[in-house]
């Protein structure tokens, strides 16, 4: 029989994830061989076949020599057989959604692999992760494409007079990550961008999110937006807060076409079809009412790329041209390289108003994390008074003014997130 035939069901083969500290990389290793046996046995990835012997790939004995003559068709039903079978473990629905929900929770919890080496570890998490990616894939046998795992956020609202919800409600898709391309992280969702946004909305007057501290018609950018999380919850938070004068314009950026794209997507799941959604109540604010009528009016999002490194271009037209309306920048778990808290501050610089206020939650991760010491290069770029942005005179230069450790929340974010720092950023 065909090796194909040898895949086993994830329902009833994939180890619990609950039990992730007792796994040995070879029961894992097994696990991920069975998926992307099952699910990509086309995409190899250059990274798993170094990790993967020969014997644990086809663990079959010896086939006997055969003439080709008594066999032939017995061999070729056999393949058909499994074939066949492993078409339909391939299109069962169940089956797939288990696998997917199993890759998940293992890529979240991955930190938990604390016996076995973090380089291991990381690969065992890229494989996943490529595995995970696959089902996105547009060489699938069939015509319906997955396209992600869609999240729906639900934040408890300050107490506000009526007719103000209760709640805030943000529907998103988290599209699974390429798998070839580590910059793509914005596909989806973080811990810290949750924390963020059901602070925001909890506490909005602590973030300055009122009209005193705001002034007249600001603009909020959020800085590498990703799924566009925080930037939803305040074009959906806002218009409660600013009843009877114009709404804060929210301008949602990034860098990467793939998560640009994503972040439209889940704009037009948001605001497109908010009729139908128990949040629709902001479709009857003069600034979302008329959006899908008229075209010259702003969406209550609007999207832009946004190089940090060269962020010229962008800045030298619409949305983001008028420097002096950013009373206030936001970023959430946006630094994944050393040189990214720098390009951070600089850019920041450029585009804060002198009354503006950036807000900068990072997440610090344990010490065997490779992204681990990243936390630590956001003080670090601040704390260089010569290279930091000042403001034209050289009066005022942008820093830290204010600190603050937020703790993990359980069920919130990836395993491998310990807590978050929320940095408070402005002129002094």
């Amino acid at each position: 029989m065909s090796h194909l035939g040898h895949c086993l069901p994830p329902s009833s083969s994939l180890p619990p994830v609950r039990s992730l500290h007792a796994l040995t990389e070879e029961k894992i290793s097994s696990a991920l061989r069975n998926l992307h046996s099952i699910y990509c046995p086309l995409r190899l990835p250059r990274a798993f076949k170094p990790h993967v012997e020969p014997k644990a790939l086809l663990s079959l004995p010896p086939t006997p020599a055969d003439s080709g003559y008594a066999s032939h068709n017995e061999d070729e039903d056999e393949d058909e057989d499994a074939e066949d079978a492993l078409a339909s473990l391939r299109a069962d629905d169940f089956e797939r959604n288990f696998a997917v929900r199993w890759l998940t929770a293992f890529i979240a919890r991955s930190e938990e692999l604390d016996s076995i080496s973090e380089d291991t570890r990381m690969h065992l998490v890229d494989e996943a992760a490529f595995v995970l990616a696959s089902f996105n894939d547009d060489v699938k046998a069939d015509d319906d494409v997955d396209d992600g795992i869609t999240r729906n956020f639900v934040f408890s609202l300050a107490p506000l007079p009526a007719p103000a919800p209760s709640e805030i409600e943000v529907r998103l898709n988290d599209a699974p990550l390429s798998g070839t391309d580590h910059t793509d992280v914005g596909l989806q969702s973080w811990g810290a961008s949750i924390v963020l946004s059901d602070m925001m909305c909890s506490s909005p007057a602590r973030f300055g999110l009122v009209p005193s501290q705001l002034g007249p018609s600001p603009t909020i950018v959020e800085l590498g937006a990703g799924t566009g999380l925080v930037s939803l919850t305040l074009a959906k938070l806002l218009p409660h807060l600013f009843t009877g004068q114009p709404v804060p314009a929210v301008v949602a950026t990034d860098y990467h076409p793939a998560v640009l794209e994503n972040l439209k997507a889940n704009i037009a799941t948001n605001f497109l079809s908010a009729s139908s959604s128990s949040s629709s109540s902001l479709s009857s604010s003069p600034s979302f009412s008329s959006q899908q009528d008229n075209d010259d009016d702003p969406a209550p999002v609007q999207t832009c790329l946004l190089d940090w490194s060269d962020p010229s271009p962008a800045l030298s037209q619409a949305p983001l041209n008028d420097a002096p309306s950013n009373r206030m920048l936001i970023a959430a778990d946006v630094i994944y390289a050393p040189e990214h808290a720098v390009w951070l501050r600089d850019c920041a610089g450029r585009m804060l108003a002198p009354d503006g206020v950036f807000w900068l939650i990072a997440t610090a991760r344990p010490k065997s994390n490779r992204f681990a010491p990243l936390v630590d290069t956001v003080e670090a770029a601040f704390d260089d008074s010569e290279a930091c942005p000042r403001t034209e005179g050289g009066r005022l230069r942008l820093g830290i003014v204010g600190v603050e450790r937020l703790e993990k929340r359980s069920g919130v974010g990836r395993g491998d997130e310990g807590y978050y720092k929320l940095y408070r950023i402005g002129w002094a």
